[in-house]
Parts: C-alpha cells; structure tokens; sequence
C-alpha cells in the first residue's frame, strides 16, 4: 500500500482530531484489536492531540506529535504502524515466516502459504479469520518485519497450503516506515 508513497507529495490536509471523535477511535480500535487495551492509554493518552493527515489514495494517517500511530485506507479498519507495533509488539496477533521469506517480504511481496506452513515458520494455536490484521514476524528476528491481512482462515492456510496467504499492508523500509513529521 505505501511503496510509492511519498508524505510531502501525498498531504491534502491536517487537522486535529475532536476529543470526541478520539473516544471513538480509542473504543474502535479496543473493539478491533482487544489486546491494545492494556495500553490503550500509553498509546492515545486522553489529553494528547490526535492529529488527522489526509492524504491521497484515500490514506488518511493519525499522529500524536511526531509519530505516526496509525493509518487508514478507504473505510478498512485503523491500524497500527510497524514503530508502533515495535513498542507494543503484543497489540496484533503474530504469524512466523520462514527465512526464506524474509527478503521477499522486505521487499514488499505478499505472503505466499508455503511460506506460513514451512519449517520455521509459525501459524497461531487458534484460528485467525480471514482478514485479520497481523503482525508477521521473522524466523530468528525480534521484532516484526511487516504487518499484512490475512486472505483466508489459518486454518484454511494450512489445509490448502498454496496461493498467497498474508496481503502486506506495511512492511520495514517502505516509505511510510521511513517518513518523519516536522
């Protein structure tokens, strides 16, 4: 989604968030993302000013001062970013690749079943739903490498083992993880 993206070229707009409208992004995303909630406060802190930026490609980022928090394409769920998701790794639930995958998924593939399924890679116990939002974590990395939505159930992935499994939304290097606010 933001391999061409560029923040000076892309803004259309800034403005801050209505402290009602905070409320309800904060009760959205503990709806989406129940583990946030244990941070939900260090994360949006109630008196911090949210920061609406509109962008094209119907992009619309949320920062609280100089850090980009979360982002939004069209009506998709608000998620987190990869800086946040590296402070809080806990908030999406994880899915493992294998190191073979690692260099395709820096350099923004989607991810492919095979690669979810294989040796060192890891799936969740439980079954995720199609279009999860995930953190994708690397065989022998700490941190989370990109964050993707799932494009069937875990356990379909696992059963049918072939075709693309993850859709990468953000991933380290792309030009989102790179863009810093003045």
């Amino acid at each position: 989604m933001f391999k061409k993206f560029n923040l000076q070229e892309a803004v259309s707009g800034k403005n801050p968030v209505k402290a009602s409208s905070v409320r309800g992004i904060r009760a959205k995303l503990i709806e989406d993302y129940p583990a946030i909630e244990k941070h939900i406060d260090d994360i949006l802190p109630k008196k911090a000013v949210l920061t609406q930026i509109k962008c094209r490609g119907r992009i619309v980022l949320y920062a609280v001062g100089d850090d980009i928090l979360f982002f939004q394409h069209f009506d998709d769920p608000v998620t987190p970013t990869l800086h946040l998701l590296h402070r809080f790794p806990d908030i999406l639930p994880q899915v493992q690749v294998d190191r073979g995958a690692i260099k395709f998924v820096l350099s923004g593939a989607n991810i492919m079943c095979p690669g979810l399924t294989s040796p060192g890679a890891r799936l969740p116990a439980d079954n995720l739903p199609e279009g999860t939002v995930v953190a994708v974590m690397a065989e022998g990395k700490e941190h989370a490498l990109a964050i993707g939505t799932t494009t069937m159930s875990t356990d379909q992935i696992k059963a049918v083992n072939k075709g693309n499994g993850i859709d990468l939304i953000q991933y380290l290097g792309d030009p989102l993880w790179k863009t810093q606010l003045d």
